[in-house]
């Protein structure tokens, strides 16, 4: 009665091979030739100072060696895999990002061309005592529509650089996709080919060993990295309206709504943390913005634009608050009553976030002054860079409840004192005939 070996017992097991030349069994195994030797092979000066061993040290070596690879290219698959689905998640979320982008970039054009005719209607009511003078009235409104014409133009362009950007960065992260799945793809195969090498007997595995060997390795050494796209947070909306200086507001903190770790200056413009007032309880990755200040002013209708310092802070909120307010920094902690602009420092790196939703922004350089502009009847919120004079972000067609409220907030640090502070700042004269008492 025949038994039959199992596969593992197979493996250790040395078939029986002749050399052709000497007719003796090869027990020996050329790493350098690929090839298999007997006793007198061995002597010659062929393979005198080549790197020879038995064929089952060299086949148990080199199953070992496989072994390592297909683990390798398992780990490999797996990481291949991730980066595809990625490519394929920001593909549709670039397209997504575009959308939103482009209707920042046309309610930015509407605002700024609302504000541009108001100025016109201004200018021209301070001339009705020069009704007489038509060239002069002529010579306004020519004025108007250049200007009105080069803003067009270049909301037009920024339009189009959107546009393009957005078509180089689908077109790389389809490239990117496709050498992802060309690597999956490569990977698989290769997967199958080390798990039936791997099982294979003796002489067969030995068959062209070092070649898989190198082919599979040269596959391994592949690096695969997900697309550099750019930023569309670059396309920036240049220019501030001149209108905003006409709106500013001399905004002041409210010290009834101050969170008890939050210091007010006697012009109730700056705030800064208390020292010896820092909770370090917590999670330390946690940053906590719960020291909020709401400003004594609030608006129910009309256009509003305030300017903030946050070159001295480190981490820092500024934004809209929509509802009521209790006192004593109470004020309510519901994310979807705040319309809100973040800056956070960690080390050298600048970050922006907008919220709601949440939505990191690219920044290139440290952020010194920020421009928040408020429109209540089109429910439109904008950050400005004002060094920069340019768009961060804005919000339009916002659904407000209630009286609105600038708020300020600083991060809670986790133990150590912190010098953060932010100043509301105030630029001549004020225009408060909108704002509510």
């Amino acid at each position: 009665m025949s038994k039959r070996l199992s596969p593992q017992l197979q493996h250790n097991i040395t078939e029986d091979t002749y050399c052709e030349t000497h007719l003796e069994p090869t027990r020996l195994f050329c790493d350098v030739d690929q090839i298999t030797l007997c006793s007198k092979c061995f002597q010659s000066q062929e393979h005198k100072h080549h790197m020879v061993c038995g064929i089952q040290e060299a086949a148990e070596n080199y199953r070992k060696l496989f072994q390592e690879i297909l683990n390798t290219s398992r780990e490999k698959l797996e990481a291949a895999k991730s980066i595809l689905t990625d490519e394929q998640e920001r593909m549709a979320m670039i397209q997504e990002e575009e959308q939103n982008f482009k209707k920042m970039i046309e309610s930015e054009y509407s605002m700024r061309l609302r504000l541009l005719n108001e100025e016109c209607e201004q200018n021209l009511q301070r001339q009705q005592e020069c009704v007489s003078d038509l060239n002069l009235r002529e010579t306004l409104l020519n004025q108007v529509i250049k200007l009105a014409t080069e803003l067009e133009e270049m909301f037009q362009e920024m339009l189009q650089r959107l546009g393009r950007v957005g078509r180089e960065n689908m077109e790389k992260l389809k490239e990117s996709e496709a050498r992802a799945s060309e690597q999956v793809c490569s990977l698989l195969k290769l997967i199958v080919e080390l798990e039936k090498k791997c099982g294979e007997g003796t002489l067969a595995l030995l068959k062209n060993a070092k070649y898989s060997l190198e082919r599979s390795k040269s596959l391994l050494l592949e690096h695969l990295e997900p697309a550099h796209i750019t930023d569309l947070s670059l396309c920036h909306i240049r220019g501030l309206s001149s209108m905003f200086r006409v709106l500013q507001r001399h905004l002041t903190l409210d010290p009834e709504t101050a969170h008890p770790c939050l210091a007010l200056s006697e012009d109730l413009r700056t705030m800064r943390l208390r020292h010896g007032q820092q909770d370090g309880a917590g999670n330390p990755e946690r940053l906590d913005f719960s020291a909020m200040v709401l400003a004594a002013e609030s608006f129910t209708s009309g256009r509003h634009y305030w300017e903030v310092d946050v070159g001295k802070a480190t981490r820092w909120q500024v934004g809209i608050y929509h509802g009521s307010a209790d006192a004593k920094g109470s004020t309510a902690r519901a994310s979807g009553e705040k319309v809100l602009l973040t800056g956070s420092v960690m080390g050298t790196e600048w970050t922006l976030w907008v919220f709601p939703p949440l939505k990191r922004l690219f920044l290139e350089k440290k952020l010194d002054t920020v421009g928040v502009f408020l429109d209540c009847e089109h429910g439109q919120i904008s950050f400005y860079n004002v060094t920069e004079t340019s768009l961060i972000y804005n919000f339009s067609h916002c659904a407000f409840q209630g009286a609105l409220r600038p708020v300020f907030s600083l991060c809670i640090p986790n133990g150590d004192t912190s010098p953060d502070s932010l100043t509301i700042l105030q630029h001549g004269p004020s225009c408060d005939a909108t704002v509510s008492p």
